[in-house]
């Protein structure tokens, strides 16, 4: 019973823009990202995230065994 009060209360704040809709503008970049350094960016951010998980995982015998 509560859901469709919820859908209801939602929709209406929708219609009467009691939520506020964002003004963007956008431009042109004003500095190109080339291909080498998109790669050079997704190398440290894969990195990060998954070389501390991958060291775990290669080490989960022994932080069983202590």
């Amino acid at each position: 019973m509560s859901l469709p009060a919820a859908s209801r209360l939602f929709r209406s704040a929708l219609r009467t823009q009691l939520v506020p809709t964002a003004n963007l503008k956008s431009k042109p970049a004003k500095h190109e990202v080339t291909a080498g350094e998109q790669a050079v960016a997704l190398t440290a951010l894969m990195a990060a995230i998954l070389g501390p998980s991958g060291w775990i995982l290669a080490h989960l015998e022994d932080y069983k065994k202590k």
